[in-house]
Formats: C-alpha cells, sequence, structure tokens
C-alpha cells in the first residue's frame, strides 16, 4: 500500500512551488481534502485542475480519485504517528512515566504467567539436544541473542539467529531432540510462523513467547504467552520488552534447575575465567 502521507513528507522538498502547495493543504487537513472535489482543492492551492491531476500521477497515482482512495488509506494507518501525544517533556517526568510503564508491564506480565506452560517448557529445554532461539525485526531479535546468553551458560548448546531462510534451514537440519523457542511481540511475523511450520513438519517441538491468538502463536506446542498494553504516547519505547525479558529470565532459572549439578558446573568454570582474566573476585555478574 502506498503510504500517500509518508511520501509527501520526505518528498516535498524536491516538489515545485505548485506542488508544495498542494503537500502543505494535503499535510495540514487531510480529513478535510478527501471532502474535496479536483476544483476545490485546485483552488484552495491557487493551481488549476490539471495541475492537481500532474501532483496525483507524481505520487503514483492513477488519478484523483486514486490518490483521495489511497489518501484515506494513509490517514487509516497509524494514525497515532501523525502527531506526538502530549506527554511529559522533562528528563525527570519522561523518567518517571518510563519506569512506572516498565514496572506495570511486568507486575501484569506474572499476574497472566501461564506456570504450567514454563515447567513444561524448562523441561523440554532441559532435556534437549539442541536449542535454537529465533527473533526477527527488533526487540524479538535482541530476545533471542539474550535466550542464547541464557542458556550456553548452563551448559546447554543453543543457538540463535534473526535471519528468516537461515531459521528455515536450521528448523529443518536440527537434529532430532531439538527444540525451538521463538519470540515476536506482536505474534504478527508470518515468515518466523512459516519458519515455525517447518520446524513442525519435522517434530520438532516448538515453544513460542508472543501475544495469545496471534498468527505465531498458533504455531506452538508450549506457548508462554505475553500481552500487554501499548503505549498511546508513541515517543515511549514500548514497555513489552521488559515483559519478555522477565519471561526469558524465569525460564532460564526454571531450566537451571531442573539441570541441576550440570548446570551450576558449567557457570563455576565460566566464572572462573571471569574471576582469573576480569574481576578478581566472585561478585561480579557472569557477564557484562
Amino acid at each position: 500500500m502506498l503510504d500517500i502521507v509518508g511520501l509527501l513528507q520526505t518528498e516535498k522538498n524536491a516538489f515545485t512551488r505548485s506542488e508544495r502547495a498542494l503537500t502543505e493543504i494535503v499535510l495540514a487537513d487531510a480529513d478535510s481534502v478527501l471532502k474535496m472535489s479536483i476544483v476545490d482543492l485546485a483552488a484552495q492551492a491557487d493551481v488549476s485542475p490539471p495541475t492537481v491531476t500532474r501532483f496525483c500521477r507524481r505520487l503514483g497515482c492513477d488519478s484523483y480519485a486514486d490518490f483521495k482512495v489511497r489518501l484515506a488509506q494513509s490517514r487509516f494507518v497509524g494514525q497515532r504517528y501523525y502527531t506526538a501525544t502530549a506527554g511529559p517533556s522533562s528528563a525527570r517526568e519522561i523518567a518517571q512515566e518510563v519506569i512506572n510503564g516498565i514496572q506495570s508491564t511486568i507486575y501484569q506480565s506474572f499476574d497472566h504467567f501461564d506456570f504450567e506452560a514454563v515447567e513444561r517448557a524448562a523441561e523440554s529445554i532441559a532435556g534437549s539436544s539442541f536449542v535454537l532461539a529465533f527473533g526477527s525485526g527488533g526487540a524479538s531479535s535482541m530476545m533471542a541473542s539474550e535466550t542464547e546468553a541464557r542458556l550456553f551458560r548452563l551448559g546447554l548448546r543453543i543457538a540463535s539467529t534473526e535471519d528468516h531462510q537461515m531459521q528455515m534451514m536450521r528448523a529443518a537440519a536440527a537434529p532430532p531432540g531439538s527444540v525451538i523457542i521463538a519470540f515476536s511481540l506482536t505474534g504478527n511475523n508470518l515468515p518466523l510462523a512459516k519458519a515455525m511450520r517447518v520446524a513442525g513438519d519435522y517434530g520438532i517441538t516448538r515453544i513460542v513467547v508472543t501475544r495469545s491468538g496471534s498468527p505465531i502463536a498458533q504455531e506452538a506446542d508450549i506457548l508462554l504467552p505475553v500481552n500487554w498494553q501499548e503505549n498511546t504516547d508513541i515517543l515511549r519505547p514500548t514497555p513489552a520488552r521488559y515483559a519478555f525479558l522477565a519471561t526469558i529470565d524465569v525460564l532460564a532459572q526454571t531450566v537451571a534447575t531442573r539441570l541441576g549439578a550440570a548446570s551450576i558446573a558449567s557457570m563455576r568454570r565460566i566464572k572462573h575465567q571471569l574471576v582469573v582474566n576480569r574481576d578478581g573476585d566472585d561478585g561480579q555478574p557472569l557477564g557484562d
């Protein structure tokens, strides 16, 4: 779908004077433009109707009618992102809202944890021959990488990837006894859902951390649902990342308790090297 509003915003400086006049009118009040005839818009911009038609064609539209359809679609999608919501402006106010939002999201996640699913996921991971962690497109990539960092130190064989084609290939080539854990904040990442479907075809246990009822959730053998209320302030980063990180930490520690002495032995070897080569004592984190 052509994003008319986005195109006008990015290309307006390259337009002619007449085109810039039309652009300013559209960006200032798109809703009113949707009600205008081509004659009305031309008159308001002090240009001729043929100029409006040429303007529409420059934007990739077949006609003024096509332009209005595409403008309506562009106006409907992502309406929150036209104007920033009035919100805090000082660093202290912003910090208070950000941290309050994180706390609220984490507590809400705890209230909705599926602990039985966490237990089953931990048992599957602890008993696996190999673990694959999948994510893509931002925060979910970080979650896959963080899962690798959390689990390799327990002595597990694990690899993470963010590339959809590589995910499909790894799912097809995974050895018997493998487990995949996939992350998606929205659950709408269809290429990831396809990779998980391939994994299911090969009988690989699929653990999915995502929104309930989403396309990716439908591919789960074990679903760890993470549902949250998204910000209305478009300038504030989503607090969902922290709910996902909390889920990873809960899962990782549950896995560690199932592995018992084996995980402790692996962490002790890592800590030995960190004490000798970095810290000088064992009071620092197992990483950096």
